[in-house]
């Protein structure tokens, strides 16, 4: 049988896993009830995961399991008895996006398996590098590439890629989301996500802007194959068993050379149609589309006849038998699949009174596999002369051994635990004296303002700051280089000349919001700040980024204060203490009209169901920031963060006047006038 790239698909629940298996999924990705980015699914049980386990190996399907979500220290224990449980089931990989549960899952089971979720936001070559130092095995690409960016990446990386082919389609880049978070207290990086984008915000009149389409490259799945992608992901851990059926079936029609079903994935579950995301680098707004009452009348007809696809299982598993029929001994069946190799007793031949048992008959009888995950590939008889066989005996002989096989392949192999690392080290000292006060500017024209008042550390992004080189004559030491939050690979090898370039006119740090700008940094030999992109809010995450190169961190500001303040970290650590909070990073930019961008000098606007306007801040035509309307304040309570080594005040659409004004008020400690919110960090996130 022709090896093809794996068909991977969703298993929210028992009968969506039968599904996927029945229909000739070639792997699975399933949850445990916690810890993992769909918590809203039925998912499954650490005590019967062994056997779940089991009953997919039996017929040559692997299994991820996603441990994909943030987690805090009190949570720890906890997560390590999933981890535990996971190893011991044999598992064939774990799905991870925080960097600290990374690090724990290689120095605990060092030979798991270790997939990058989506979460991590890979983008490009230096992302996808940084990921093989640190041990990982599969990467699942970030959804916003293009057909030209996936094969780079595949090209550049020995880990295997995987790329999402079917399904709902997150506006957010790699579905790295904090709106939820901010306008409902759940968070879609816990697993909680409650889907805001779906609701009605307007964008020129248009409605349903942050609403996309659901993604379909079912039809393309030899020409991904050919790009080197290893893992063809159906989305989809929340939908109905039929849903998953369907879609498998259609990549499995794909590869073997035929046109996939997509009108019956269009009735089972779409959005007004579907979208080929950003595989061809179109970004318009044929992407956007919502679910109508006539999609939800089309998946009613259909559901009935999906039900079909798993009556029968799909023979995937060659295997080779040898018969062997002696005078006066049991007839036996040997049966391998190249790994395992069963053999079984039946019944005694009798001499034939008419046609013998030949190799025809016996083919005719043991081939008939079906019910079963096996085919037969080759027959080797051993027949004594003139002995004869019932077919139903032949039949029973098949049954039996073909489930001593399946028994055999069930077995789990738990991962063996390595001793115990030594203590961890000892986290930074506390902070002696206030945080420092930085600032992270987006345009070089707030610079003055906070010059002027002598804020520390100064940010502002790499082309900004290629573009004004003489801001670092101010005192180069203060100055750092915001990079990119989204670099395509054809990116790289410009944002790498102008950090060297900034380097040797006197720069000296970096702020690094991904793992592919955390790598550029280090190799262009620069002090690294990890940005809130990081998302660092435990112990193991913050030491893991310090063993990458980062020489200060930034929490996540989905980290609540009490969390934060309980983190031990080797390098300084600190938060965004004031700014219009960055709740989306969007590939294609929502303000766009019909004619594509206008003239909106990089800032515009939508609008949600109350009136109110969420800023649109785009970054030089390449990506857009979606910024909460109401911007955090913290000048009143700065004491509450004394053991912070730096607080940073996020300026983005303010004008100067504005960001002298702010600065005056976290200086003295003033109370915050008007509109405005705490943030996460006095909240606790579902």
């Amino acid at each position: 049988m022709e090896k093809h790239a794996e068909i991977l698909a969703p298993a929210g629940g028992e009968a969506q896993l039968r599904a996927a298996v029945l229909c000739g999924a070639d792997a699975v990705y399933l949850g445990l009830r916690g810890f993992n980015a769909r918590a809203g699914a039925e998912n499954f049980d650490e005590n019967t995961l062994p056997q779940t386990v089991g009953w997919c190996h039996a017929r040559g399907v692997r299994v991820y399991v996603t441990l994909n979500t943030l987690v805090t220290d009190r949570e720890l224990p906890q997560w390590l008895h999933s981890l535990d449980a996971v190893a011991a089931a044999g598992v064939d990989g774990v799905l991870v996006q925080d960097l600290g549960l990374a690090k724990i899952i290689r120095q605990r089971y060092p030979t798991l398996p270790l997939h990058a979720s989506t979460q991590m936001t890979i983008h490009n070559l230096a992302g996808a590098r940084l990921l093989e130092e640190m041990g990982f095995a599969q990467v699942v690409l970030a959804r916003e590439l293009s057909k030209e960016e996936i094969a780079a990446i595949c090209a550049g990386t020995s880990m295997r890629c995987e790329v999402f082919v079917h399904g709902a389609l997150c506006m957010s880049v790699s579905g790295q989301c904090y709106l939820s978070s901010v306008l409902g207290e759940r968070s879609g990086n816990r697993g909680r996500c409650a889907q805001p984008c779906r609701l009605d915000f307007k964008s020129h009149g248009r409605g349903y802007a942050l609403s996309l389409k659901d993604l379909t490259l079912t039809d393309r799945l030899r020409e991904l194959e050919a790009l080197g992608v290893a893992s063809f992901k159906i989305e989809g851990r929340l939908k109905r068993p039929e849903y998953v059926a369907a879609a498998v079936t259609a990549c499995r029609q794909s590869l073997s050379g035929e046109a996939p079903d997509l009108e019956t994935l269009r009735s089972v579950f779409s959005r007004s149609g579907f979208t080929d995301g950003y595989y061809t680098a179109r970004r318009d707004l044929s992407m956007f589309g919502i679910r109508t009452k006539e999609d939800a009348a089309a998946s009613a007809e259909v559901l009935g006849r999906l039900a079909a696809l798993t009556r029968n299982e799909v023979g995937r598993l060659p295997v080779d038998m040898v018969l062997t029929m002696a005078p006066g001994e049991p007839a036996t069946l040997a049966v391998t699949d190249g790994t395992h190799r069963v053999e079984v007793a039946g019944e005694v031949p009798q001499t034939a009174l008419t046609r013998p048992t030949d190799e025809e008959l016996a083919r005719r009888a043991l081939e008939k596999c079906g019910g079963t995950p096996f085919y037969l590939q080759n027959l080797t008889c051993h027949i004594g002369e003139g002995l004869v066989l019932p077919l139903s005996a032949l039949n029973r002989l098949r049954a039996a051994a073909l489930t001593a096989l399946a028994e055999a392949r069930s077995v789990v192999v738990p991962y063996p635990q390595a001793p115990a690392a030594a203590g961890e080290p000892a986290g930074r000292a506390r902070p002696a004296g206030a945080p420092r006060l930085g600032c992270r500017l987006a345009a070089a024209a707030q610079a003055t303002p906070a010059i002027r008042r002598g804020a520390g550390r100064l940010s502002l992004p790499l082309h900004e700051l290629a573009e004004r080189p003489e801001l670092l004559e101010t005192g180069a030491e203060r100055w750092v280089a915001e990079l990119p939050a989204f670099c395509a690979p054809q990116q790289e090898e410009a944002v790498m000349r102008a950090l060297r370039k900034l380097k040797e006119q006197g720069l000296t740090a970096a702020l690094c919001g991904n793992l592919g700008s955390l790598l550029m940094a280090r190799e262009a030999g620069l002090q690294i700040i990890g940005d809130y992109g990081l998302n660092i809010i435990n112990s193991p995450a913050a030491r893991q980024a310090a063993e990458l190169g980062c020489g200060a961190l930034t929490l996540s500001f989905e980290c609540e204060r009490n969390a934060a303040r309980n983190i031990h970290s080797p390098v300084p650590i600190g938060v965004i203490a004031y700014g219009r909070l960055p709740l989306m990073l969007l590939r294609n930019c929502p303000g766009k009209t019909a004619a594509g961008c206008g003239d909106c000098r990089g800032i515009n606007h939508i609008t949600d169901r109350r009136g109110e306007d969420f800023p649109l801040q785009c970054q030089i035509r390449q990506y857009t920031h979606l910024l909460n309307p109401r911007p955090l304040f913290l000048s009143d309570r700065l004491p509450e963060w004394d053991f912070c080594d730096f607080l940073t005040l996020r300026f983005t659409t303010e004008t100067p006047a504005e960001c002298d004004a702010i600065l005056e008020m976290y200086q003295t400690g003033a109370a915050p006038a008007g509109p405005f919110t705490r943030g996460l960090y006095y909240r606790t996130l579902k």
